[in-house]
């Protein structure tokens, strides 16, 4: 008896590195640098500016770190 194991092709979604270490933690300059890092990397900047601002200020760093590869 054979048993075959099927693997799931799992794909790892790269994010953009959004490099934030040793930068100012104001809101507005951490939204400026991660809106810099989406548009070159062509990435829909309406729909994560609209989402991260649509909260606090730990709601805004949870949706970066959902778009980027926050370091």
């Amino acid at each position: 008896m054979t048993i075959r194991r099927e693997m799931k092709n799992e794909r790892k979604e790269t994010k953009p590195v959004l490099h934030l270490v040793g930068e100012n933690g104001n809101a507005f300059m951490l939204l400026g640098l991660a809106r810099r890092c989406a548009k070159e990397n062509g990435m829909d900047w309406d729909k994560i500016q609209s989402e991260a601002t649509s909260g606090d200020y730990d709601h805004l760093l949870q949706v970066l770190c959902t778009y980027f590869d926050v370091e």
